[in-house]
């Protein structure tokens, strides 16, 4: 059973996860990792949708 968690930390542990993840494996597909955590942490589609935003300006930050 899993615990109730603020909005907003469940956010920062699935942004914490796929970074991980990222790192470790950069074959996985950006959208199956989004997918992963958000089943792992429960999120609604807008926290998906927020995760993709997330990442999708990092990733142009970065270039």
């Amino acid at each position: 059973m899993s615990t109730v968690q603020p909005k907003g930390e469940k956010i920062r542990q699935a942004i914490k996860s796929i970074s991980n993840k990222m790192e470790e494996e950069e074959s996985q597909s950006f959208s199956k990792l989004i997918q992963k955590a958000g089943q792992e942490f429960n999120l609604s589609p807008m926290e998906e949708e927020f995760l993709h935003n997330f990442f999708k300006e990092s990733k142009k930050k970065s270039e």
